[in-house]
C-alpha cells in the first residue's frame, strides 16, 4: 500500500482547513447553517455593530483623526475596510440563504440537501466481493460555498485510491456542482426544501482509479423536517458523455431519515440506490444501508465550526460491487 501519497493527500487537507482557519477566523460571524445550530455571540447584529463602530471611530470626531481630518493611516485602514466590506456582503448572503431553508445536519453518503458552506473531507475503506480492501482518501468531496442566496458552487478535487491488490493506486476524477434552491422555509413556518442539482466528473483520473469519461448528474432534491425528525431525498442519473456504451446510464436515489438529540447528535439512517441501464451493468441495481451517526457541530475560531461523522454502507441486494464500506467524514462550516 502506498504510504506517502495518502500522507500527501491528508497533509493537502490540513493546509486547506489552516487556510480556511486564517482567511476566516477574525472578521467573520458565527454560523447560522444546519451544521450549526447554537447562536453565537458573534451574531450579525452584533458584527454589523462592531463594523459601525470600527467606522466610527475612523470618523473626523474620533482621537485618532489629526488636525486636518485625516488619520495618518487612511490609506492602510480604506484597504481593509474594502476587504471587510467584500467578505461581509458574501457572509451575509450565505447567512440570509441559511436563514432562508431549514438546519439540517449533512448525511453520511446522500448529498446535502440545502445550500450550505464548508469544507469536507471524507475517508472511504471497503471490501470488494473477494475481499480486498480499497481505501479512498479525498472521496470526491471537497470546498462548498453559497455565493448567491439561492446557489451553491462545490469543487471537491480527486480522492486518492489505494488498493491492497497489484491494481495500481492513484487518484480519481475531479467533480463539481452547483445547486440551486427552489422553493424552502425554515422551521416554524414550513421546514421544507426543494432545489435542482447539476453535477459533472472530468476524466482527470489515473486508470484504473478514475471513470475516463465525462459524467453529467442532473438531480432534483427535497427535504422536510417534522419536529425533531427530518428525511432528504434526492433523485437524478449519472448520464455518460462519452462511453455509456460502457459505463452504461444510471438513476442514482438516496434518502437520508436522522434525529436531532440535543442538537448535536444526530443518529440517522440511509439508502443509498443505483440502477443501471445500457452498459456492461445494464439491468442491474445496487442498494445499501448506511446507518450512521454525526457529531456537532463545535466552535473552532468564531465563525469556524468543526462536525464530524461515520457509518458503514450494508449491501442489501444480491448483486453489489462492493460491501461494508466504512466511511468517516470531517467537515469544517463557515
Amino acid at each position: 500500500m502506498a504510504v506517502k501519497p495518502e500522507a500527501s493527500a491528508a497533509e493537502n487537507a490540513f493546509c486547506i482547513v489552516f487556510i480556511l482557519i486564517t482567511v476566516f477566523s477574525s472578521p467573520l460571524q458565527a454560523q447560522t447553517s444546519g451544521e450549526i445550530d447554537a447562536p453565537s455571540l458573534f451574531s450579525s447584529s452584533a458584527f454589523l455593530s462592531l463594523c459601525d463602530q470600527s467606522a466610527g471611530d475612523d470618523s473626523p470626531n474620533s482621537a485618532a483623526v489629526g488636525q486636518n481630518g485625516a488619520s495618518p493611516s487612511s490609506a492602510g485602514d480604506s484597504n481593509i475596510g474594502q476587504q471587510n466590506d467584500w467578505v461581509h456582503s458574501w457572509m451575509r448572503k450565505a447567512d440570509e440563504a441559511r436563514a432562508s431553508q431549514p438546519h439540517f445536519v449533512s448525511p453520511i453518503v446522500t448529498t446535502h440537501v440545502m445550500l450550505v458552506q464548508q469544507y469536507r473531507y471524507d475517508m472511504y475503506w471497503q471490501q470488494d466481493p473477494t475481499g480486498t480492501t480499497t481505501a479512498n482518501y479525498g472521496a470526491s468531496r471537497g470546498l462548498e460555498i453559497i455565493p448567491a442566496t439561492r446557489l451553491e458552487v462545490g469543487i471537491f478535487p480527486p480522492g486518492y485510491l489505494t488498493h491492497q491488490s497489484n491494481v495500481p493506486d492513484g487518484f480519481g476524477d475531479l467533480s463539481f456542482q452547483v445547486k440551486f434552491r427552489a422553493f424552502s422555509a425554515p422551521e416554524g413556518t414550513g421546514d421544507y426544501f426543494v432545489g435542482f442539482f447539476l453535477g459533472a466528473s472530468l476524466p482527470t483520473g489515473t486508470a484504473p482509479n478514475g471513470l475516463g469519461h465525462t459524467i453529467l448528474s442532473p438531480t432534483f432534491a427535497a427535504a422536510k423536517g417534522i419536529g425533531p425528525w427530518d428525511i432528504q431525498s434526492t433523485i437524478g442519473a449519472n448520464l455518460p458523455a462519452t462511453g455509456a456504451g460502457l459505463l452504461g446510464r444510471m438513476i442514482v436515489f438516496n434518502t437520508a431519515v436522522d434525529h436531532k438529540i440535543k442538537g448535536k447528535i444526530w443518529p440517522m439512517l440511509e439508502q443509498n440506490s443505483t440502477f443501471w441501464t445500457g452498459g456492461t451493468l445494464d439491468g442491474k441495481k445496487e442498494v445499501f444501508l448506511t446507518p450512521g451517526l454525526v457529531l456537532g457541530s463545535f466552535p473552532l475560531a468564531e465563525r469556524l465550526h468543526l462536525t464530524i461523522g461515520g457509518g458503514v454502507q450494508i449491501a442489501v441486494t444480491q448483486f453489489h460491487r462492493d460491501n461494508h464500506r466504512w466511511i468517516l467524514s470531517v467537515r469544517f462550516p463557515f
